[in-house]
């Protein structure tokens, strides 16, 4: 087990941030560290990196407790926080040589070498880091927590505030990079979920609310699915069909130009696609489509993070 994290508590006075917390990661793993803001997502990554400490629980990093052995633990951490900091005066080879000198790692100048390469920032080496996109601004911030070879990275919000070409680059370096290592994903954007990590743990106000990948997490919810169908024609001896299927809570229509659609709204677990079907062989409608939705990992984030 790569990361174990028992009954973590957090505190600021009288508040509690983090409440009583346990979950464990595997190497390997990209797990998703999910939930709105406010959660205590940003909390749980400055605790597992040691840059504050827990008012209780206890938290391993390969075996190594994050107070005991802080030092250890921290040499085998990459982070990347939220407001990714760097000094922009500096040139971006300047700059990661200056962080590899930091962290006190051998072999400086292949070890930048390395990081450039895998962060395809060859062509961005002489630029100030201050001239550079905020895009770019990431990929060197990711160099950064690459930096030393680190067993485990950890990456707070990381494609926040990008546009959806960056965002699509940046996911696509996270999970080349998941391939030989294990990764923390804190954020609060489920497609990046979805796209990137193989489980997600979902926190709200403090505590777990639920684990699993997403597909675990979308089938274990509760909640109405829907089904959506587009017709020739609108018929009250129809619809009056439809209300009367077994399962079937609420039919809403939309008229357009030469069909109507239906919204179905069905209880948990209930099917209806076969008798809609027959209802439009007996009342001699013509189904033009049919589409039947279970709950999405949208879906089930508000239903778990609701206030």
């Amino acid at each position: 087990m790569e990361i174990d994290v028992k009954n973590l508590t957090k505190k600021y006075g009288e508040t509690n941030v983090l409440e009583d917390i346990s979950f464990s990661i595997d190497r390997g793993e990209i797990v998703g560290f999910l939930g709105p803001n406010g959660a205590g997502k940003t909390t749980t990554m400055r605790i597992l990196t040691g840059y504050i400490a827990p008012t209780n629980g206890d938290v391993t990093i390969s075996s190594l407790n994050i107070l005991d052995d802080a030092l250890l633990v921290r040499k085998k951490i990459g982070y990347l926080p939220e407001n990714n900091p760097l000094y922009v005066e500096m040139k971006v080879y300047e700059y990661l040589e200056f962080m590899a000198r930091v962290k006190g790692i051998q072999n400086v100048l292949q070890e930048v070498k390395r990081v450039i390469q895998i962060c395809s920032l060859v062509d961005r080496v002489s630029q100030e880091i201050g001239e550079l996109s905020k895009g770019y601004r990431q990929r060197v911030g990711l160099a950064q927590a690459l930096l030393g070879d680190p067993e485990i990275i950890i990456l707070d919000e990381p494609t926040s505030g990008l546009d959806p070409n960056q965002i699509v680059e940046i996911r696509n370096l996270i999970k080349n990079i998941g391939k030989t290592k294990t990764i923390i994903l804190s954020t609060h954007i489920l497609s990046e979920v979805e796209a990137s990590c193989s489980r997600a743990i979902i926190i709200h106000k403090g505590k777990i609310v639920a684990s699993g990948t997403p597909q675990e997490l979308v089938l274990s919810s509760r909640g109405k699915a829907q089904v959506s169908i587009i017709v020739s024609e609108r018929k009250e001896e129809f619809e009056n069909g439809l209300k009367n299927i077994s399962g079937v809570e609420k039919v809403s229509h939309v008229g357009l130009p030469q069909e109507v659609s239906y919204t179905i709204e069905v209880g948990e677990h209930i099917d209806p696609r076969k008798d809609i079907f027959d209802l439009c062989v007996e009342k001699k409608i013509v189904l033009l489509g049919m589409e039947y939705k279970t709950m999405s990992l949208e879906d089930v984030f508000r239903q778990l993070t609701h206030a």
